[in-house]
């Protein structure tokens, strides 16, 4: 007597399982598909942060080498010149002081102003200032004497005296400086009144005038690729109006 062939356990189990992946593994590929994503993700933001952070410190150290070498070369020159490296601006002490209610500085004033200018010019033409340096801000302040209006008309008044004193030719007699520095101080010293705000420990202190430094940032428009400024065509020699 023959026994029958009993059909294999394993080929009805075959048959039994499912076409389409489980549920669970499906959540667990899934898983590790926004893993994968974050993880590229969060490499990408790190690299562009690290990069950031070593271009700003870059930028850092050239003004820092820009400012610090302006500063050596001033107290060389005028000791009356004091470059403040932490603010960007350039003090005067009791030479860049006003009288009151007058925009005109004393013969001391004038001279350092004289003095550390072509230094300035200098250091825009450095490898430094060449990358970052923007304008120079001339800034005259005044006292909290008197109205608002009234200090500020005085206020743009000092900056525009110091502006003449450096472009009209009758004000800068023996100055020194050459046509193309004056074409350079046209481009870079803008003239602004800020009246008494920063007031200083005196009233006497607190008339005077600064020049502030300032620089290009990072995503701002470098010195090497920004576009011409206007050109000024002069008929006839600069002539303040003071």
């Amino acid at each position: 007597m023959f026994n029958m062939p009993q059909p294999r356990a394993r080929q009805r189990d075959e048959g039994e399982k499912p076409f389409w992946i489980s549920y669970a593994d499906l959540m667990t590929a899934l898983m590790i598909l926004f893993l994968v994503v974050m993880v590229g993700s969060l490499l990408m933001v790190t690299k562009r942060i690290a990069e950031e952070t070593g271009a700003e410190k870059a930028r850092a150290a050239d003004i820092e080498v820009l400012c610090h070498r302006l500063a050596l070369q001033a107290s060389k020159v005028n000791l009356a010149i004091k470059v403040d490296c932490q603010e960007n601006r350039i003090h005067f002490g009791e030479a860049g002081r006003f009288g009151h209610n007058d925009y005109r500085l004393p013969a001391g004033g004038s001279k350092a102003l004289l003095d550390v200018v072509p230094l300035v010019l200098e250091a825009a033409d450095s490898p430094e200032g060449k990358k970052w340096f923007k304008q120079v801000v001339i800034e005259g302040f005044t006292d909290t004497d008197g109205a608002y209006l009234y200090n500020l008309h005085l206020s743009l008044q000092r900056s525009e005296w110091v502006m003449c004193s450096l472009l009209d030719p009758q004000r800068s007699k023996g100055s020194g400086l050459s046509v193309e520095q004056r074409k350079q101080i046209r481009e870079l010293f803008l003239a602004g009144g800020v009246s008494f705000n920063n007031a200083k420990e005196s009233k006497e202190a607190s008339r005077r005038v600064e020049l502030r430094l300032q620089f290009f940032g990072l995503k701002d428009q470098s010195a090497t690729n920004r576009p011409a400024l206007p050109q000024f065509h002069l008929s006839s020699p600069e002539t303040c109006q003071l």
